[in-house]
């Protein structure tokens, strides 16, 4: 039986990663390498720091290392810093240490003081280079003046760098998230970014690490993003993980969440939700589910499903059905179903694999909700991590 339940958790990964080959030869064929079309705030040549993306491009004895093979494009436009480097997270249990590698990007001209910052969790197979220029999420943090940083899964921790959002365990999935909490902490105290304006996004594995997030660390971020995600609450293995993933959970939504968190004494959480409904992957009903869930989560639904406050109000258009579910005349959460989209990242660069030009741009959409939202008390959470870490620098 345990043999029998390992081949079809490999079956699953070697499904996915031959779409992804799927997709990259597809481009290859379609997409020969094209011009950079000329932008009105595009900085020149000279002026623009060197960037990972952008050094791709120098020739191949000065070339450094680089695992990601995209052609640059959009993402070497952006005119802001890009740093890489490592975060020493606190450890799992049985591990000396903990390093996560990330990515942070810093716009220029914006004082950091009041920059908000915005997590991005790739998915599997990614590496963070390919998901900052799939997404093009840079380029807005030029326009709109937030820093995003990405943080990496290792491929020590697991072999195609998916993260292990289906077990919260001290040594899987819970000690990634506490890492990615750890360097949040950090980088607000270095940087002076507004702690009450901290969100997260993910994609696929990355949604399901940034409900874990969401959930888990509430008082630290003000929304999330979940794109082509999977429900909560229910898997527990690799296995489940991909049970979840093909067909949705089987238990009752609302009663998963019912048993994972005391939802009377949770502080909330605003969600915008993102899925194509043509992804093979995970499955489009991981979308519906998860609405309803983090609904309880707000508290806008009772135990039993019914409504308790709010309402909802659905725009169809141009292939796209967008859902918004309001209370006090404020978003809480907002649903985006995508007609012909696979998985991948609605609106973002064709080239790159799991991104899809198909659909809204589904970074610009995820900024617009974020900008919205605020979590007031996530300014002291910032100030007892910063005492904390100086009281154990001494």
């Amino acid at each position: 039986m345990a043999k029998s339940l390992s081949k079809i958790w490999l079956r699953g990964l070697k499904r996915l990663l031959a779409i992804q080959t799927e997709h990259a030869q597809k481009t290859v064929k379609r997409t020969p390498a094209r011009p950079v079309r000329a932008a009105a705030n595009k900085p020149s040549s000279k002026a623009r720091p060197l960037k990972p993306a952008a050094a791709l491009r120098t020739p191949a004895k000065r070339e450094a290392p680089r695992e990601s093979r995209v052609r640059p494009r959009a993402a070497a436009w952006a005119s802001g810093a890009w740093t890489r480097s490592f975060h020493s997270a606190p450890a799992a249990p049985g591990r000396l240490v903990n390093h996560l590698q990330y990515g942070l990007y810093i716009p220029s001209g914006h004082a950091h003081e009041a920059m908000p910052l915005v997590v991005m969790l790739h998915g599997c197979t990614q590496s963070i280079d390919e998901f900052a220029e799939g997404t093009r999420m840079n380029l807005l943090a030029d326009r709109y003046g937030f820093a995003v940083v990405y943080p990496e899964q290792s491929k020590h921790a697991h072999s195609h760098r998916c993260w292990h959002w289906y077990d919260a365990g001290d040594s899987a999935g819970g000690a990634e998230a506490r890492a990615v909490v750890s360097l949040v902490d950090a980088l607000v105290a270095q940087h002076g970014f507004d702690a009450e304006r901290v969100y997260v996004a993910g994609i696929s594995a990355g949604a399901g690490l940034s409900s874990l997030l969401a959930v888990k660390y509430p008082g630290h971020f003000a929304a999330v993003a979940l794109h082509s995600g999977p429900a909560l609450g229910e898997a527990r293995s690799g296995i489940t993980a991909m049970d979840v993933m093909r067909r949705g959970a089987r238990r009752e939504p609302v009663e998963l969440v019912d048993a994972i968190t005391d939802v009377a004494q949770y502080p909330g959480m605003p969600a915008i939700i993102l899925h194509g409904d043509a992804d093979h992957v995970v499955a489009p009903v991981n979308a519906e589910q998860l609405a309803t869930q983090f609904l309880r989560l707000n508290r806008m639904i009772d135990a039993r499903g019914a409504r308790k406050s709010g309402e909802m109000r659905e725009d169809r258009k141009g292939g796209v059905v967008m859902r918004d579910y309001v209370r006090s005349g404020r978003r809480v959460v907002r649903m985006c179903r995508v007609q012909g989209l696979g998985h991948a990242w609605a609106g973002g660069d064709d080239a790159v694999p799991f991104h899809s030009s198909k659909g809204p741009d589904a970074s610009a959409m995820i900024w617009e909700f974020f900008k919205h939202q605020r979590r007031p008390e996530a300014s002291r959470v910032a100030d007892g991590a910063a005492v904390a870490a100086s009281s154990a620098g001494r």
